[in-house]
């Protein structure tokens, strides 16, 4: 069996959860009724698991060719997977209806990319790049080249790029050399080398929008001086269509452990046309728009295979026969049980669950913050949207990648020496996965992001709100029936308070006592945070069952709710006995020692 999206998930934290039908009196929130909602998720379901999820498989063993002209062919069947994609009109859902979008909230959009994700995730990879690009230009591009490239990217008629890395250079950008010359009438000259570029050249659009980040000459060094540029494959023509072809060029393929089904491309800039987004000096900027929106994503695609890898595992484990139950046959008329029986394994599966689904519920709470610093009226809404979007987007990014790789991995144990082959689908889900963990950003960059800049930002204002907030919710659901949810819930935040102020006494005396401690830190917020989560889940789920409702999923909800709340919440306490042991043994050895 195939990936089958989890709609029915979907739904619950959409309709009961966040309650999205309060927000009806917002502009991007006032076609969005749950009945419509429901509606383009299943009719999304239909169309992932029926044309995406088929390719997947086809996409990891045949993966994309590059050939001597400098074009590539993606994978059998990923052209007309595309072109059914765009004619679905699936690109349009959360743009902006001034460029042809269907301007829904970006948390309805999420829904739709992670089931295109955990289908097929180098498929999905090319929209979603686009997607960036779309908004990186939305964000800080002149009217001019709003109105020529936004019809085309919020449509996928063209398709987009970030070029960011270099050969020596990835996260440190202010190393970069791409540079750019102007031209004199008003375009630049774009000469350099970029490297991992995700969709770089592929055979499914009709153009590229490349987003190049590049040093105009005389610019300081470092990333002061680092601007942004729109470098078209094709320039378009006086109508806005492809005309002639610019100086850029795949010069080849990375091969990978993974996502093979997306073309990782080398890309040249010989003096190529490019024309200057927004101010000089600026870019990196207008960059961090598409790169938030990426960490975004990427924290999705770490939830999106661990639910693809979770689904094959449960169903391995229903069917494979291997030993006897602890306390009895469970399958008398057959050879033995049914490895589900084995707590072992009902371990695996209850620990993927309790991540995937207190991880989901994360990762939409996070975005309807988003979709609320964009469209809600009240100042005060939108600055907490801004600082919650800003404070947990390296939460979102790591925690979710660092715990989808966990799943993915405890999925191939689930299938034995059957996982470790090619002919079940859990190695590719762990190879494709992997990447998740690296790109936009490593997770120890992410972790230090979250200490070294976020928590201070605005005096700390917005992680003493997200405080304020979990105590409120705690000393307001003290009921017998929330208890086993909103006590470890307290536990936990002490414990996260506690190391935080534990980073402010030590980490500005010793910096490197904060870099030693952030990747617990962010693993100790993490939990944390899904664990109110949880707490927002048992409360919809008891309201319903309170209310007679007998849909199964409820008394679900609150049964892997108490099991995250028990067997994997307690987690938070050993990453703060960690992270309190600072620096010092962490770098004791001297670097020749290793």
């Amino acid at each position: 069996m195939t990936y089958q999206p989890p709609v029915r998930d979907f739904a619950f934290l959409l309709r009961d959860v966040l309650k999205l039908e309060q927000y009806g009196n917002l502009p991007t929130f006032a076609d969005a009724s749950m009945d419509t909602i429901e509606a383009i998720l299943d009719e999304a379901a239909k169309f992932t698991s029926e044309v995406l999820a088929p390719l997947n498989s086809v996409g990891d063993k045949e993966g994309c060719t590059w050939n001597a002209d400098f074009s590539v062919k993606t994978p059998t069947g990923f052209k007309e997977a595309y072109k059914a994609l765009v004619e679905g009109g699936w690109p349009a859902l959360g743009s902006d209806p001034a460029y042809g979008g269907q301007g829904l909230p970006h948390v309805v959009n999420l829904a739709f990319s992670e089931m295109s994700s955990a289908a097929n995730m180098a498929f999905a990879m090319y929209p979603g790049l686009t997607h960036g690009a779309y908004s990186a230009i939305h964000f800080g591009g002149s009217q001019e080249q709003k109105d020529l490239y936004l019809p085309k990217l919020a449509s996928f008629q063209w398709g987009g790029t970030m070029n960011l890395t270099e050969p020596h250079c990835g996260t440190d950008l202010g190393m970069l050399r791409t540079k750019a010359v102007p031209a004199g009438d008003g375009t630049y000259r774009i000469t350099g080398q970029k490297i991992w570029i995700s969709g770089g050249e592929q055979d499914l659009t009709e153009n590229i929008v490349h987003l190049v980040l590049a040093r105009i000459e005389g610019a300081p060094q470092g990333t002061r001086g680092i601007s942004l540029f729109i470098v078209p494959k094709f320039i378009p023509d006086a109508d806005g269509n492809p005309g002639e072809r610019n100086a850029v060029k795949c010069l080849g393929l990375e091969e990978k452990m993974g996502i093979h089904g997306n073309a990782t491309c080398v890309i040249s800039h010989e003096e190529a046309t490019g024309w200057l987004i927004g101010e000089e000096n600026r870019g990196l900027a207008i960059m961090f728009v598409m790169m938030n929106e990426a960490r975004i994503g990427v924290g999705m695609q770490g939830l999106a295979q661990a639910e693809a890898a979770y689904q094959a595992a449960r169903d391995f484990a229903k069917d494979r026969l291997q030993g006897r139950s602890l306390t009895g046959p469970k399958n008398p008329d057959g050879p033995a049980d049914p490895i589900i029986v084995h707590p072992d394994v009902r371990r695996m599966l209850m620990d993927s669950r309790a991540i995937i689904e207190g991880g989901r519920a994360f990762l939409f709470w996070t975005a309807l913050h988003g979709d609320l610093a964009h469209g809600s009226p009240d100042e005060a809404v939108r600055q907490k949207g801004d600082d919650y979007m800003a404070l947990m987007t390296p939460v979102v990014k790591a925690f979710l990648t660092d715990k989808g790789f966990e799943v993915c991995s405890n999925a191939m144990q689930i299938h034995g020496g059957s996982g470790f082959t090619e002919h079940f689908p859990v190695s590719q889900y762990l190879r494709d996965v992997r990447i998740a963990l690296i790109y936009e950003g490593t997770n120890g960059v992410q972790a230090l992001d979250l200490v070294g800049r976020k928590l201070a930002a605005n005096g700390g204002r917005a992680v003493m709100s997200f405080f304020a907030e979990l105590d409120a919710y705690v000393e307001a659901h003290d009921s017998p029936e929330m208890k086993p949810f909103t006590a470890p819930l307290a536990k936990a935040k002490g414990e996260l308070q506690e190391a935080t102020m534990w980073l402010m006494q030590n980490g500005l005396a010793n910096p490197d006592n904060a870099g030693a401690a952030s990747s617990d830190y962010l693993h100790l917020f993490g939990l944390t945070a899904l664990a109110y989560m949880w707490c927002l889940m048992a409360e919809a789920a008891n309201a319903k069952i309170a209310a007679g409702e007998t849909d199964p999923i409820y008394a679900q909800k609150l049964t892997v709710g108490r099991y995250y709340m028990e067997r994997v919440l307690p987690e938070t306490t050993s990453h703060l006995a960690k992270l309190k042991t600072g620096a010092e043994l962490v770098m004791a050895l001297p670097a020749e020692a290793f």
